[in-house]
């Protein structure tokens, strides 16, 4: 199958035996080689079928061409192998097989440059256009230098660098109880060990590598993460582990919007970082609110971490995140790490000595306002008809009887209404055949009748 290899949101994805190929991996980690020219080259995998064997196969790749690979001996997540390709000397990137979220039949190739984060779109361009140019073999580029293969494990310098960054003898002086549901995912071996290394009590399920993540998605979400009970906190990850997703002693999951602002008050009046919060064009109001009140500036972002993480390399930043559930902070990688994440929520509450629920009122108070949020999706495959739509709406006056006041089109176009609690971000999605409208305002009754006038709108223009 001759498939058009282009890089999404975060790397190449498709489905094992039809997008994603021998053949494909092959010319992508070909055209790496020829980017990169000389270096250490970094490869891990999560658990998905074959990402192993994917794994080598392009380490074998590269060591024909004269790189020196370090190939994970085991399953690793994403943030290991970008903290890895940071601080590796003489590395030249990373390539991590894993299709995140995505289901089981899919798998992925993510490219890592050497700064620890996601290629930025230029770099991955780049790439793009010399697999195009390519209708040859690839030559090796000095056929005089022979390059090696060895394996090894990751973890514990990941794990020295976690015990830098958070303060695990304030959790050990008051650990709330404490569920790690592994989701069958990367994370198991490296949430749960770092845990035990440092002493503190967890319940644990779900623990074990399994390539169809026990019939599920592998995704942090409430509809996936079973395992939890009064009194507990339960964390989660993705299936690469750059995602979490957290539970309270309610049993009610906390989104990362409630989740970046908790933190984000946390790290600016209890741990005293400077700089701004980075954050994507979809995250919620509340974390604009936050900051305002906490006197930091914000760095808005097109969606993908990539974009969050060249605004971090580039601006002093305190936190960084998504709403779809990842983020950083600036003393670490600008890559987001699910694990870290959660150490930096199950960090919060020990410090604060306050449970999680308690926290997500106090900054909702904090804030003054409370916003509701949904997404409408319309089933599109032709790009130019979401183009013709974004376009249209980004001309109109008045959307759902309210007077539009202010536009951005950072990503898509994203209306600020009269009322200046609603805002509306229409966008395509990067992942599949859906034109967006993320909807966020203050009320039930205005969010129903927002997504009513859209699916009238939307009816007239199809």
């Amino acid at each position: 199958m001759n498939t058009k290899i282009k890089f999404g949101t975060d790397g190449f994805r498709g489905i094992l035996g039809k997008e994603f190929t021998i053949e494909t991996v092959t010319k992508i980690v070909n055209a790496i080689a020829e980017y990169l020219g000389e270096g250490t080259v970094i490869i891990g995998y999560d658990p998905r079928r074959d990402a192993d064997k994917y794994a080598k196969t392009a380490a074998n790749i590269l060591a024909d061409f004269g790189f020196d690979v370090i190939l994970s001996s085991k399953v690793v997540p994403t943030p290991v192998i970008a903290y890895k390709a940071k601080t590796t000397k003489n590395c030249a990137g990373a390539l991590m097989f894993t299709a995140s979220h995505n289901p089981p039949e899919y798998l992925g190739i993510k490219f890592i440059p050497n700064y620890g984060g996601p290629a930025t779109n230029e770099i991955t361009k780049e790439i793009e256009n010399i697999i195009e140019s390519k209708h040859h073999k690839f030559e090796k580029l000095n056929p005089t230098v022979e390059g090696s293969v060895i394996k090894k494990d990751f973890s514990i310098d990941y794990f020295e660098i976690l015990e830098d960054l958070i303060d695990f003898n304030a959790i050990k002086l008051n650990p709330p109880k404490i569920i790690y549901d592994a989701l069958f995912s990367a994370s198991y071996g490296y949430f749960d060990e770092i845990l035990k290394r440092n002493n503190i009590d967890f319940e644990i399920y779900n623990n074990k590598y399994d390539p169809n993540f026990g019939g599920f998605l592998p995704e942090p979400k409430p509809n996936f993460m079973q395992n939890k009970k009064d009194g507990f906190i339960t964390f989660a990850n993705d299936g690469d582990a750059d995602r979490y997703g957290v539970i309270d002693e309610k049993g009610d999951y906390i989104s990362p919007n409630i989740v970046l602002a908790m933190l984000l008050k946390y790290l600016k009046e209890t741990k005293k970082y400077d700089g701004y919060m980075v954050k994507t064009v979809g995250v919620s109001q509340l974390v604009d609110v936050v900051a305002e009140k906490l006197n930091v500036k914000v760095i808005e972002t097109p969606v993908g971490f990539k974009y969050l993480g060249e605004a971090m390399r580039m601006n002093k930043t305190i936190l960084a995140g998504e709403d779809s559930g990842g983020l950083s902070t600036g003393d670490y990688i600008s890559e987001k790490d699910g694990i870290y994440a959660n150490l930096l929520i199950l960090e919060m509450v020990s410090k604060l000595n306050k449970p999680l629920y308690q926290l997500k009122e106090e900054i909702l108070e904090f804030a003054g306002v409370h916003f509701v949020q949904d997404r409408v999706d319309v089933q599109l495959t032709d790009d130019r008809k979401k183009e013709e739509i974004i376009n249209e709406i980004k001309f109109l006056e008045n959307f759902a009887n309210q007077k539009i006041t202010k536009k951005s089109e950072i990503d898509g176009v994203k209306l600020y209404l009269e009322d200046e609690k609603t805002k509306i971000l229409i966008r395509k999605s990067g992942t599949e055949p859906l034109l967006r409208f993320y909807i966020e305002t203050d009320s039930i009754s205005k969010l129903n009748s927002i997504k009513e006038f859209i699916k009238g709108y939307i009816f007239i223009l199809k």
